[in-house]
């Protein structure tokens, strides 16, 4: 049987395979993007499924609009215009299977083969997997300490067919970094003389900052091709799988639309009508100050680990928020020959080279901390920083 190029080109999914060898008990895993189950407001969520059945009954269960519940697209849009002044209407959001089937909808509508992508290097392994089923080609750009490098930046603009240009601005995956203003009006610049590049801001951590104060987005009202997605998976449920794409491009919504027609004709409003009741019936600020409180901690029993057991010639970043630090050993290491040492020892990461688009055996390796408790951390670690000492 002879299958497309598209699939044959696109790998499968890194952490999902890994996930698969560390479902073990005995392993600490580091390695999943997973939110802390104990954030989950399941007895809330029991309720409102209820109350939402006895108030809307089959209409739960029935087909539905492809952009989305209204009611909850106008919760979105006043929830975006409260915190960020963006002007937006329910018109200009459509809901998707979680920011994942947006970021696959995006490239469907933008791409053709052999078209250019800009990408944060290192980027978002979920990203690059989306995209590489529009077989296009890769304009990688380093991810700095404080954002994208603005030299490198300049020149992947002007490459052939450059389409859009996918950045995660607060607390990216997999580095936990953030763009400070000043690399956001940076890159905002290079972009205002670009109007046919389409600017990506994917933000499914923004709301889960435990320091420092919320910036706005790089495009936002200032460019007319700006589009955000966001998601409730990091904040209520990613079972639920309820993302969106914000957008006042109107021509790009509508294809947005029909490529989502013929995907799967609307996302689940069951899923929906839960969620829209859970918004509206419960301190929804209170709940994520909550999980900010327990990733915070988390982060930094994490950081606090690194710098008592990693030898010194190991670094590692600080992150402001989200879920994510990004480890970076001695050049001429592999974190992915590590690997198969690490999960010997049963803790577990993932090594930094599906983040890249052309590199391998990288130096590098991602670690999430937000599903353990502060003491498996500091186990974890501890086994990982003897590993790195021995290699």
């Amino acid at each position: 049987m002879e299958y497309s190029k598209r699939i044959l080109t696109t790998p499968s999914s890194f952490i999902r395979n890994i996930l698969k060898v560390t479902d073990s008990p005995n392993v600490i895993s580091f390695a999943g993007g997973l939110p802390n189950p104990i954030s989950f407001p399941v007895e809330k969520l029991r309720e409102s499924v209820n109350r939402a059945i006895d108030a809307d009954g089959s209409k739960l269960f029935q087909y539905s609009t492809t952009t989305g519940y209204a009611p909850l697209r106008q919760y979105i849009a006043d929830k975006y215009n409260r915190n960020y002044d963006l002007g937006i209407t329910p018109d200009d959001i459509i809901i998707t299977t979680g920011s994942q089937q947006a970021l696959s909808l995006l490239g469907q509508v933008l791409v053709n083969e052999g078209d250019g992508i800009i990408i944060e290097e290192p980027g978002y392994l979920g990203a690059i997997q989306a995209f590489m089923l529009s077989q296009p080609v890769f304009y990688p750009v380093t991810l700095e300490q404080d954002g994208l490098n603005i030299d490198e930046l300049k020149t992947a603009v002007e490459k052939p067919n450059a389409k859009f240009i996918y950045t995660v601005p607060n607390f990216q995956n997999p580095t936990g970094l953030t763009y400070t203003q000043e690399k956001r009006d940076a890159v905002y610049e290079v972009l205002k003389n670009y109007p046919d590049i389409v600017l990506i801001e994917d933000d499914p951590y923004g709301e889960l900052r435990f320091e420092g104060e919320s910036l706005p987005y790089i495009g936002g009202k200032r460019l007319p091709n700006s589009v955000i997605l966001g998601s409730f998976s990091k904040t209520v449920a990613p079972g639920m799988r309820i993302g969106f794409i914000i957008s006042k491009n109107k021509e790009l919504m509508t294809h947005v639309e029909t490529a989502k027609q013929a995907a799967d004709l609307h996302t689940n409003i069951f899923s929906q009508y839960v969620l829209y009741d859970y918004l509206t019936n419960n301190e929804y600020k209170e709940h994520v100050s909550k999980i900010i409180d327990l990733y915070g901690k988390q982060a930094t029993a994490m950081l606090d680990a690194l710098e008592k057991y990693m030898p010194e010639n190991i670094q590692w970043t600080k992150p402001e928020g989200g879920m994510f630090i990004w480890v970076t050993l001695p050049e001429g290491q592999s974190a992915l020959e590590l690997f198969d040492k690490a999960m010997e020892a049963d803790v577990a990461f993932v090594p930094g080279d599906p983040f890249y688009t052309g590199t391998s055996n990288v130096p590098t390796l991602r670690l999430n901390y937000t599903a353990s408790t502060p003491e498996i951390i500091d186990e974890g670690i501890k086994r990982l920083a003897s590993i790195f000492k021995d290699a």
